[in-house]
C-alpha cells in the first residue's frame, strides 16, 4: 500500500452529548444533523477548501489546505450554530467541539489520515468547551495576528496518549472567555495631570454604551431568523385506510419537494430528512427551530377507486399560525398523471403563497398582478443573452406593475437594471453583472 507523508492542518469535530440526544429522539436528532449537513456544514467546508477525510458518527475528520481556511471555517460554523440554538432549549440544542492542530500526517491511498497530526487534532477536540474551537501551538502560530479572535491561552496541557504536553489556545465563540487572556496588556500608570480624568472616562463609558447598542441592533443578540423562502415538506399522510397505499402520499411529497426547490431562492429541506419526522406527531414550531425553516407544508392523500383528494396547509412554523390551506381532487383513471397534476397545481399556488407570505414578513403585502408582472420581467433578464426585445418586454413589465404598485421594490430595481444593460444596434451588452 502506497503511503504519502505531509503537513497538514486537520480539524476533528464532533456533538457535544450525542448519546444523550440520540436516546431522547434519535430519529429527530438524525434529522436535525443532516439538515446541519447538507445546508451549513458541508457548504462550509467546501467554501474553505476543506476535504471531508472521513465522518465518525456524529463526528468528522477534515483536511485543510492552511489553519487559516480551517479556523475561518471553524469560527463560521460555531457562530451559525450559536445563532441556531438561540430560542432553543439547552437539553435539546446541537452543539459542536472543535479541535484543530497543524503537523505530520501520513495519507494512505484510500484518501485515510493517520498520525499524530489527527491525533493531537482529536484530543484537542476531547478537552473543548461546548461551542469552543481548539488550538495546538503550532496552528494558533499560523493564525496569529491574521484573523480577528479573542483567544484564551489555557497553557501546556498533557493530552490523553500523546508523548509531550502540548500548548492550547481556546476560541470562545458567542460567550466571555473563561481562561486567561493570551496577550495580557500591563496597565498603564496613571498620570500626574488628572483633571481630565473624569471626562476620559465619560467618553469611554459612552462609547461602550454606543458599541454596545450597536452590536445588539445589528443582531448579536437577537434569535437568528430562519433563510429566505425556506420549508420542509412533510410527508403526507395516507388516509384511505389501505398501508399499500403509502407509496401514492410518499410520490406526492417528494415531487412535491423537487418541484418546490425549483422556486428561485429558495430553500426545500431534501427529502430524507423531511421523511424522518413521518408519523410523528411534532409541534411545527419545534421543526422550523430544528431545521431552520421558516415554512412548513403537510398535509393528506386520500384515494378510493374513482378519485383522489389531497389537503395541503401551509404554515408558519415562528408562530404556528396557518397561512394557507386548499383541497385538491382529481379523478384516479391514471394515477401517475394525477399525481403529476396535483403536484403542479399545489407547487404553483405555493410559489405564489410563499412570495406573497414573504411580503407580508417585510411588512407589505403587494398586489398579486404586481408581483406576477414582476416574477415575468426577472425571468426575461435570467436568460443567459438578454435581447433588446427582451430588455424592453422587460422593461414594460416593471413598468405595468409599478403602475399598481408604486412602492413595490423588486419591479423597481428590476426596471433600474433595464437601463445597465446597454444596446448597441442588436448586439446588447451588461454594463454591470448580477451577483
Amino acid at each position: 500500500m502506497s503511503e504519502t507523508r505531509k503537513i497538514a492542518a486537520i480539524l476533528v469535530s464532533d456533538v457535544v452529548g450525542y448519546s444523550r440526544l440520540a436516546g431522547a429522539d434519535e430519529d429527530r436528532t438524525l434529522a436535525r444533523l443532516r439538515a446541519l449537513r447538507s445546508d451549513l456544514i458541508d457548504p462550509t467546508i467546501s467554501v474553505h477548501h476543506g476535504r471531508i477525510v472521513k465522518r465518525t458518527g456524529d463526528g468528522s475528520v477534515i483536511e485543510f489546505r492552511s489553519v487559516v481556511d480551517a479556523v475561518r471555517c471553524a469560527l463560521e460554523v460555531q457562530h451559525a450554530m450559536v445563532e441556531r440554538n438561540a430560542g432553543v432549549a439547552p437539553d435539546k440544542r446541537i452543539e459542536f467541539r472543535i479541535g484543530i492542530h497543524l503537523g505530520d500526517v501520513v495519507e494512505e491511498s484510500d484518501g485515510d489520515l493517520m498520525g499524530d497530526g489527527v491525533n493531537i487534532a482529536a484530543r484537542l477536540e476531547g478537552i473543548a468547551k461546548p461551542g469552543a474551537i481548539c488550538l495546538s501551538e503550532d496552528a494558533y502560530r499560523q493564525v496569529s495576528g491574521r484573523l480577528d479572535m479573542t483567544v484564551s491561552d489555557l497553557g501546556p496541557i498533557q493530552l490523553k496518549n500523546i508523548e509531550r504536553s502540548i500548548r492550547v489556545y481556546s476560541l470562545q465563540v458567542g460567550v466571555p472567555a473563561q481562561a486567561k487572556p493570551a496577550t495580557e496588556a500591563k496597565p498603564a500608570e496613571p498620570k500626574k495631570r488628572r483633571p481630565l480624568a473624569p471626562l476620559i472616562l465619560g467618553i469611554a463609558a459612552l462609547v461602550i454604551l454606543v458599541a454596545a447598542g450597536a452590536w445588539y441592533f445589528l443582531g448579536a443578540n437577537r434569535p437568528a431568523q430562519a433563510a429566505h423562502l425556506s420549508i420542509v415538506v412533510l410527508p403526507f399522510t395516507n388516509l384511505s385506510g389501505d398501508p399499500a397505499q403509502d407509496y401514492f402520499a410518499d410520490g406526492v411529497t417528494e415531487n412535491l419537494t423537487t418541484d418546490l426547490s425549483r422556486i428561485r431562492d429558495s430553500f426545500v429541506i431534501a427529502r430524507n430528512t423531511a421523511f424522518a419526522f413521518k408519523g410523528k406527531n411534532l409541534d411545527a414550531k419545534e421543526i422550523g427551530k430544528d431545521l431552520g425553516v421558516r415554512y412548513v407544508l403537510e398535509g393528506s392523500v386520500q384515494r378510493d377507486e374513482t378519485r383522489v383528494r389531497v389537503n395541503a396547509q401551509l404554515i408558519d412554523a415562528a408562530s404556528g399560525a396557518h397561512l394557507w390551506a386548499d383541497r385538491f381532487e382529481e379523478d384516479a383513471s391514471d394515477l401517475f398523471k394525477l399525481q403529476d397534476q396535483v403536484v403542479a397545481r399545489l407547487a404553483n399556488t405555493l410559489g405564489y403563497e410563499l412570495t406573497r407570505a414573504e411580503a407580508e414578513r417585510g411588512g407589505r403585502s403587494h398586489s398579486p398582478d404586481a408581483i406576477d408582472l414582476a416574477m415575468r420581467g426577472q425571468a426575461l433578464l435570467q436568460q443567459g443573452y438578454v435581447t433588446k426585445e427582451n430588455n424592453d418586454a422587460a422593461r414594460a413589465l416593471f413598468e405595468r406593475a409599478l403602475a399598481i404598485d408604486p412602492n413595490y421594490a423588486a419591479p423597481l430595481a428590476g426596471n433600474a437594471y433595464t437601463y445597465f444593460i446597454v444596446t448597441d444596434g442588436q448586439t446588447p451588452r451588461r454594463t454591470m453583472r448580477r451577483k
